[in-house]
Order: structure tokens, then sequence, then C-alpha cells
């Protein structure tokens, strides 16, 4: 495949809004095996973009982990989107940043970075109002099920208050949060059909396989 480059913001949405599974790479889920490797299978597998989240790594091989992982999303004609770190999203040439709650607040991130896709966790009304009156490319919602993977001052959501939510939404999104292939047909019912994760993918022995499962199993 050519390199794809998305060089602009309406090139950047656009592909986004053609993603399906979104994969969440952190080498504290990856089993031992670098994340790296475990991109180019997610990759191999069929993704259309990565994240890369680390939050307790150190800058310099932060920003090595970023420029190998984006090699590879040029070369699959993937987007690859950066947890939190603005800067190191424009220094790796990243397609966007995806910020939390307690992150940099999304208008700041915007004046630093105009051209990049700006993503924001949400888990409720308010905070999807906020995330869509200040700009965001696009949002996530969760968790949806109960998950351990990360430290949230909320409880999952569950499938009702899911259905309750998606209408208030303007944007692309996608949901997260203890999600199983066995899920997606009731998500998919639900009008969620871009599926965010971490370990589902991460841990899986095959991890391009995996994806490559959850990929069909939402057409």
């Amino acid at each position: 495949m050519p390199r794809r480059v998305y060089d602009t913001p309406a090139a950047r949405l656009e592909a986004f809004r053609r993603t399906d599974v979104y994969p969440v790479v952190t080498s504290e889920f990856c089993a031992g095996r670098p994340p790296v490797e475990i991109a180019a299978s997610l990759l191999a597998g069929g993704v259309r973009i990565l994240q890369i989240r680390e939050k307790a790594m150190p800058d310099r091989p932060f920003l090595e982990l970023l420029r190998q992982v984006r090699e590879l999303t040029w070369d699959a004609g993937a987007l690859l989107i950066v947890d939190d770190r603005v800067d190191a999203a424009l220094i790796a040439q990243a397609d966007g940043v995806h910020l939390g709650q307690e992150d940099i607040p999304l208008p700041d991130a915007r004046r630093i970075a105009p051209d990049l896709l700006i993503g924001v966790s949400t888990h409720n009304a308010d905070e999807i109002r906020q995330a869509q009156d200040e700009g965001c490319s696009y949002l996530n919602i969760g968790p949806i099920y109960p998950t351990r993977t990360k430290q949230l001052a909320c409880n999952f959501l569950g499938l009702d208050t899911l259905k309750a939510l998606i209408p208030l939404v303007r944007v692309p999104f996608s949901v997260m949060g203890g999600i199983k292939c066995s899920h997606l047909a009731e998500l998919k019912a639900a009008g969620a059909g871009r599926i965010a994760a971490v370990t589902a993918f991460t841990q899986a022995p095959d991890p391009g396989s995996e994806v490559a499962k959850w990929r069909a199993a939402l057409l």
C-alpha cells in the first residue's frame, strides 16, 4: 500500500469517520511484548487508527516509540493518535491527540495544534455538551461496562445510559470500557459502531487476528 498522509483537518476527520475498531496501545498491557510489535500486528489486522497511551514513559523513549509507530501507520494508511501529550503529538507528526477530563483544556490544545484531531473522553451528558461546545473533533463515551484498565471517578454507564447519551452527540464518537467481542452486536444495535479497547487487543495472543475478528463482527 502506498504511504498515505492525512495532512489537513478535513482529511483527518474523514479518515476518522471511516474507522471501526480503535485500539489503544500502552506498554503496561502488552503482555510483556514491545508496543511496536503490538502496533504492527494490529495494523496488519486492518485497523485504521491507533492510539498510543504512555502515562509514565520518559520523554525520549516515548518520542522514539511514537516515531516508530508513526512510520507503521503511514505505511498502513492509518491514523495515529497520542494520548494526552499535545507536544509529543506535534513532534511525532501524529494525526491527533486524545484528552481526558483532567488533561490540558481543549481550547488550549486547539490553540497549540489547530490542525490536529482532538478527541475527548466523556462520561456523562454535561461532559459531552462541553466537549462539543469547545469544538472537539470526536469524543469517546465510557466506560460502558466494568473495566480494570483505567481508574475513573465514575461507575460504568451500561447500555441503557449509552442509548440515552447518543442522541446528544453531534460529532463522530467511539465507545470504550470493558467491551468484549460478545458485546459488539448490542453496541452496534444501540448506534455505537466505533469501538475502542485496550487489553482485548493488546493482550490477545495474536492482536491482528483478534482485531480482524472484531472488524468482521461490526460489518
